[in-house]
């Protein structure tokens, strides 16, 4: 796997989503989902839409998500955000001049 792999994985993903998500919930994730509710005064979709953030950052910042993304495309999420691979940006094998990469906003994971 590779880079490409991922991003084509990403857009699959991102493709396959529509406007709204069913999930359906076992009763102790409907239990603190009314007590969120209740407590912050908040929607659902809103505590499901920071739930995923929460759990993105998690992952993020444990280093969870860069051993997935590793295991599976032998990249890292840096590598993933620059779109080029630590090789690449060093001069190795495909990385061309050797340059740094342009930024890719719509890669950047946004709060």
């Amino acid at each position: 796997m590779s880079l490409d792999d991922l991003d084509d994985a990403i857009t699959a993903e991102y493709g396959d989503l529509d406007d709204e998500i069913g999930v359906e919930l076992d009763r102790e994730t409907k239990h603190e989902l009314s007590l969120l509710a209740a407590a912050l005064g908040t929607d659902r979709d809103e505590l499901v839409r920071r739930g995923i953030h929460a759990l993105f950052r998690r992952t993020l910042d444990t280093g969870d998500l860069d051993f997935h993304l590793r295991q599976a495309f032998d990249v890292t999420y840096d590598e993933y955000l620059s779109g080029m691979t630590y090789d690449e940006m060093a001069g190795g094998a495909g990385g061309g001049g050797g340059g740094y990469p342009e930024r890719s906003d719509e890669r950047r994971y946004q709060q």
